[in-house]
């Protein structure tokens, strides 16, 4: 059973949400301001969380902030085509991904699998043992761990899953569609700026100077790479 929150103070929101996952594997929390799904997140065991931006008494992105500092639970942004900054604001302070109203009941679906099934894949403990290393930074998938000069650093599952793909392919090049492709399992159109914000997290938690990365590089108009 997977727990999945919807935060959204609009009821009938919630309901198709509701109706556009309906799966047996699926138990439902709701809540209708950032306050609320906080509580929540702290007293149960949730997978996953639908947050909307623009609610009464505490908004998605302060909701968001507060989660990210003792959970790393996947988070995807509810979010209306006006709202553009505040979705990129949202994935700068750690949102995994979003979802534009109105909604697609097959785009839905599909992040809403996507996203449980990296991160429950995350914590599952049958991984084989392998040990990645690029000069100081060590990724241990049995463990998911991940070292930068003897210093655990702490990741996202998706931020794990991108540096993961990158370092099991020293110096190749991958294209954001590409990354978007293989780490998401899902259709990369109009994906570029999500990948671009996690990979400047990624740069920003591995690198001593982000702007002058020693390992995460950006071969422009190509893509991302880990150089060995």
């Amino acid at each position: 059973m997977y727990n999945i929150l919807i935060c959204d103070d609009e009821k009938d929101i919630i309901n198709a949400l509701r109706i556009y996952l309906n799966d047996s594997q699926y138990q439902f929390f709701e809540a209708y301001n950032g306050k609320q799904a906080l509580d929540i997140i702290v007293t149960e065991e949730i997978h996953l969380v639908l947050l909307d931006i623009m609610m009464p008494v505490m908004d998605g992105i302060e909701t968001l902030e507060k989660i990210r500092q003792f959970s790393n639970v996947p988070v995807i942004f509810l979010t209306a085509k006006s709202e553009e900054v505040d979705m990129i604001l949202g994935l700068n302070i750690g949102a995994d991904d979003y979802i534009t109203k109105p909604f697609s009941p097959m785009e839905v679906t599909a992040r809403v699998k996507s996203h449980l099934r990296r991160f429950l894949y995350l914590g599952a403990g049958e991984l084989k043992a392998d040990i990645l290393r690029i000069g100081g930074v060590e990724l241990n998938d049995k463990a998911k761990q991940v070292m930068v000069d003897g210093e655990n650093i702490s990741m996202t599952p998706t931020e794990y899953e991108i540096l993961k793909l990158l370092m099991e392919h020293p110096n190749e090049v991958f294209t954001p569609k590409e990354i978007y492709r293989r780490v998401w399992k899902d259709n990369p159109l109009g994906t570029e700026n999500i990948v671009a914000v996690h990979v400047r997290h990624i740069r920003e938690k591995i690198e001593i100077d982000a702007a002058n990365p020693r390992y995460l590089k950006v071969i422009w108009g190509q893509g991302y790479k880990m150089e060995k």
